[in-house]
């Protein structure tokens, strides 16, 4: 683990990257190394959980807050871990308490009074891209995440395989320790943490090899993710319980999954409506004809009527987004735009002269082009 990669450098940011430029720096690389974009690359594969996980700690403000401070020790609880539980593996000399820093980790606080308490996983974070037919209809998809989990190895007591937690004798087994000191007022009395067991009551003498005494372990996962019709681009989906395992016997956290559409060829989306551009000839437009139009559902006739002009949008009812509040959908705009041919035969230009004749309309003789030169 000495040899993690920073979360930096790994979405190719600089320390002082605001949030934007993170989530910017992601979404180019992510929708790059995507798994449906390289398929069968393990090289690709592992690049993206790489910068999924560094995405998953730098997006969210205390993860990254933590991580500035103290580095993957901030948000990977085995990483870097010692030997005794106790005093939590020699982190002493780094400059801080872990023991607060584990209860953070947890989303708990960091008093005495509640160091043992039940305390809830964190929530974690993860982005998710899909194709714009994905995100109308619905799918089922998969995403990776790095998350805390029990230690398999020891089943989460933090111990070596036939051995158990002492109870700490400076406190004990309270975790804290009460001390007293006489001042003009009186004497007056104060509870702190167990320094000898940094509040947790108990002393690991063997810990796990695997853990090394914490119990827990930063593992990677793939989780199911189920997209409901309709979804928009940068919309989150809450997967309760799927985020981070929680300690003393907390519920596990929650997992934020926010969808990255990406854009389609023909199609672009205005809400729930779905908008396309159609090219039509002078001749259709003018007299009238039936075209085919793209839509999510397949090609469909329509009859554009004559006289049409350039710009006119004719409306397709229920050809849109599927709404996420109920089973109807939106419609589809289709826009029609005359296109002017560039290359007209001898024959279709004297047509187009006759036609221009009818009405009056001046147009170019080539005979006077030609005896100007």
């Amino acid at each position: 683990m000495a040899d993690k990669k920073d979360y930096y450098e790994s979405l190719g940011l600089n320390k002082d990257a605001a949030e934007e430029d993170i989530k910017k720096a992601f979404r180019q690389q992510a929708k790059k190394f995507h798994p449906d974009v390289n398929p069968g690359n393990a090289r690709a594969e592992a690049r993206f959980k790489e910068i999924n996980e560094a995405y998953e700690v730098l997006s969210d403000p205390e993860k990254k807050s933590r991580y500035d401070r103290y580095g993957h020790a901030g948000v990977d609880p085995s990483y870097g871990a010692g030997g005794g539980f106790g005093g939590f593996g020699g982190f002493g000399d780094m400059g801080f308490d872990l023991g607060d820093l584990f209860g953070s980790i947890f989303g708990g606080g960091t008093s005495s009074r509640n160091r043992n308490a039940p305390r809830k996983g964190e929530r974690i974070r993860a982005e998710l891209i899909i194709t714009f037919e994905e995100a109308a209809f619905g799918c089922e998809k998969e995403v990776s995440v790095m998350r805390v989990e029990g230690c398999d190895d020891c089943t989460g007591t933090g111990c070596k395989e036939g051995t158990v937690a002492e109870k700490c004798t400076e406190c004990n087994g309270r975790g804290t320790v009460s001390t007293q000191q006489r001042t003009p007022f009186g004497v007056m009395q104060s509870t702190a943490d167990c320094p000898k067991c940094s509040g947790r009551g108990k002393i690991i003498e063997q810990p796990c090899s695997k853990c090394r005494g914490l119990g827990l372990v930063r593992r990677n996962r793939s989780i199911k993710v189920s997209v409901p019709a309709g979804i928009d681009d940068g919309q989150t989906i809450s997967i309760r319980g799927q985020g981070s395992a929680g300690s003393n016997g907390g519920e596990a956290g929650d997992l934020y999954v926010t969808i990255s559409v990406l854009n389609h060829a023909v199609f672009e989306r205005d809400g729930y409506s779905v908008l396309v551009d159609i090219p039509i000839s002078f001749a259709q437009a003018a007299l009238g004809a039936e075209i085919e139009v793209p839509t999510l559902d397949g090609k469909v006739k329509y009859t554009v009527p004559e006289g049409t002009q350039t710009g006119t949008v004719f409306r397709l009812r229920g050809k849109g987004i599927t709404s996420l509040r109920g089973g109807s959908r939106g419609d589809q705009y289709v826009t029609v735009n005359v296109s002017v041919p560039k290359a007209l035969s001898d024959e279709q230009k004297e047509l187009l002269r006759q036609f221009a004749a009818t009405e009056g309309a001046a147009t170019s003789d080539p005979k006077k082009k030609r005896k100007k030169k």
